[in-house]
């Protein structure tokens, strides 16, 4: 990632979004204004050098999730104070509560095992990130 502060941080991983094709252009305020309430509610800081930015919006029909790795480390306001290397930005559609719940434990489970950040860490490509998530993923019922 560019960034090297939380603000900078959320519209870069929107912007990839937008520019993905994951969020129309003309909802990415919209959707930047429903992160940026909640972030302002409580950091997504999680610790671990974890955050996970979240929010519901009706400008989304399905889950949609960036991922951005930090090699200096960003101030998120996090639980421990340590800076973020790891953020998952994702916004789930409008009124699915459990959907919302089961995403962000989810990716605050995969997050949470060591080894999973190691390798993040030390990934050399955006195909290597996409490997480690995929290959680490617990398999679909």
């Amino acid at each position: 990632m560019e960034a090297t502060e939380r603000w900078q941080a959320i519209v870069e991983l929107i912007d990839r979004l937008v520019s993905s094709g994951r969020i129309k252009m003309a909802d990415r305020e919209q959707v930047l204004e429903a992160l940026k309430q909640r972030e302002e509610t409580m950091s997504t800081g999680i610790g671990f050098g974890i955050a996970i930015p979240h929010a519901s919006s009706d400008r989304v029909e399905e889950v949609v999730a960036a991922f951005g790795r930090s090699e200096v480390g960003i101030e998120f306001d996090s639980l421990d104070n340590s800076p973020v290397r790891f953020i998952v930005l994702f916004v789930v559609p409008k009124d699915q509560f459990q959907t919302h719940l089961r995403t962000l434990a989810a990716i605050a489970k995969f997050l949470n095992d060591r080894n999973v950040r190691e390798s993040l860490s030390t990934a050399a490509s955006a195909e290597a990130i996409l490997g480690i998530f995929e290959n680490s993923a617990p398999a679909k019922a």
